[in-house]
């Protein structure tokens, strides 16, 4: 039992641990400089994929400890997944800054554009509320690990761009950094901004929602267990 728990430690340590040493500036200067930019990625992109494979594979024999059991959270994942789906779908079609490869965005007519008058990192928010409503609904060890490890490298990942782009961009990220927010809707809340309906688009949210049903209606396949709270599993 023990072990099998060790194993997702030491696979979620990989995945999250890998993606924080890897982008360092140190690091990440040395091996572009010895690999080329090219041969890094690749190496980025092997770790990260071993980690979450190996992740994957070492949640689904962890054993079941219950943390804790409260019926209400079960219908966390109902109400936050939708937001997390359409964040996921909107940022992944986004041309951002804060992208992977997004640097080349910075410093252009319409910084922020869409989705990014909402918050700089969609994609990451998206990631963390499906983690924090499964780690919540689950309340389990090996949730707690699995999940958390997202939910840390998700929020944690936020301040490691904007570090990394102030730091690389230096004047060209100035617009995007006043104009936007990493807390959702606080630069319109503020003034800083006011949010870009044109920019976002129809087909993104329709795009999320259908991913989120799809999901809904895959999970049991996928994962062999209901995404619906006990009283709506049946």
């Amino acid at each position: 039992m023990l072990s099998d728990l060790n194993q997702l430690l030491a696979a979620t340590i990989l995945f999250v641990g890998g993606h924080f040493l890897l982008s360092s500036h140190v690091l990440r200067a040395n091996l572009v400089a010895r690999l080329g930019d090219g041969g890094f990625r690749a190496l980025y992109s092997a770790v990260a994929g071993a980690g979450i494979v190996w992740m994957a594979y070492a949640y689904g024999d962890a054993p079941y400890i219950e943390l804790w059991f409260l019926p209400g959270l079960a219908w966390l994942p109902l109400l936050l997944l939708p937001i997390s789906a359409v964040l996921v779908v909107a940022g992944l079609t986004t041309r951002s800054p804060t992208a992977v490869g997004g640097e080349a965005f910075a410093g252009g007519q319409e910084p922020a554009p869409g989705i990014l008058r909402i918050t700089r990192h969609p994609f990451l928010w998206g990631v963390a509320l499906w983690a924090f409503a499964h780690l919540a609904a689950n309340g389990d060890v090996a949730s707690l690990v699995f999940f958390g490890g997202f939910l840390v490298l998700s929020l944690g990942g936020m301040q490691h761009i904007d570090h990394r782009r102030e730091r690389s961009l230096g004047g060209d990220w100035g617009p995007m950094k006043l104009t936007t927010s990493v807390v959702p809707f606080a630069a319109i809340a503020s003034g800083r901004t006011t949010m870009d309906w044109r920019g976002l688009g129809w087909w993104r949210p329709l795009l999320g929602v259908v991913l989120y049903l799809a999901l809904l209606h895959l999970h049991p396949l996928l994962f062999q267990v209901s995404p619906l709270p006990p009283g709506l599993a049946g």
